[in-house]
């Protein structure tokens, strides 16, 4: 069962209910309620998936995250779209920079971005066999599918590599930064500089065994995400990193401020999360690599 905050023309769960009428809730502008209608379902076998934004299910919503999903463990599926700067135009209103530190702090919760299309329809899913409270960020703005529907699978908790150059440094990326972090490593590698890329669609459980592994191998890592870089996948792996194996840690992300309106190319630029930015946070993590060494 699928329920909406009276945004599906956005979310597009509309989608659904125009095929499925039956199994379609849209509840209003009441994200509350709509977290505790959907727990009340998951308790009579029901599998519900909430949608509304991200800054809406992280804020208004959280109660019933918490107490329903995290606290009572519920199947409840909450999917958070137009997250990060990828609701450009609309302003920090409507930007969700920290809904991924939010749900990561819940016992119990598990935490997930897909990088594309391709990732998200098989997450999507997924996520009907998964038991147990979810969040599912989503963006707004399109990206060019990296991978292939033929040779995609998702699994739970586990990186992926979508890059192996070498070992001079690991980007880990979660979410559409993706395909700016495989042109970054591209141009990296022009330079003589090797760079593995991780595609970390699990935030939470973490793939600890990835990072730590990646830390051995390269020596440095860099985390890149449409977050903040408090609370978010470069606080997990840097927390990882410092208990296991410390090398260099360089956090790509939003810094402790909010987001402004305008196309999300420029925002990203803005923010030192476009290719070209990546490529020159990259450049100076490979050299004080070797100086910390």
């Amino acid at each position: 069962v699928v329920l909406d905050a009276d945004v599906s023309s956005s979310t597009k769960s509309g989608i659904f209910a125009a095929k499925y009428p039956e199994r379609f809730f849209n509840v209003g502008i009441a994200e509350a309620d709509m977290v505790g209608i959907a727990a009340g379902m998951a308790t009579v076998g029901k599998i519900p998936f909430v949608n509304t934004f991200a800054v809406f299910l992280a804020s208004i919503g959280l109660i019933g995250a918490r107490a329903f999903g995290s606290y009572s463990g519920l199947n409840v599926k909450s999917m958070g779209a137009y997250g990060g700067l990828s609701d450009a135009f609309d302003g920090p209103s409507h930007h969700s920079l920290e809904d991924i530190a939010i749900m990561r702090s819940f016992p119990n919760m598990t935490v997930v971005q897909p990088a594309d299309a391709v990732a998200a329809r098989a997450l999507a899913h997924a996520a009907v066999d998964f038991n147990g409270p979810l969040y599912i960020r989503l963006p707004r703005n399109p990206v060019a599918d990296l991978y292939s529907p033929s040779n995609y699978r998702f699994e739970w908790g586990k990186a992926r590599t979508v890059v192996d150059n070498g070992a001079d440094l690991t980007m880990i990326v979660s979410g559409i930064l993706l395909k700016k972090a495989v042109d970054a490593a591209d141009a990296l590698e022009k330079e003589g500089i090797h760079a593995r890329v991780l595609d970390m669609a699990t935030i939470k459980p973490l793939d600890e065994e990835a990072v730590i592994r990646s830390a051995r191998e390269t020596g440095a890592i860099i985390t890149i995400e449409d977050h903040t870089i408090l609370g978010g996948l470069g606080s997990a792996v840097a927390e990882t990193v410092a208990e296991h194996c410390p090398v260099p840690v360089r956090r790509i992300g939003i810094r402790d401020r909010f987001g402004e309106s305008g196309d999300p190319e420029l925002l990203y630029r803005a923010h030192g999360m476009d290719t070209a930015s990546i490529t020159a946070a990259a450049r100076e993590l490979a050299a004080r690599k070797n100086s910390y060494r």
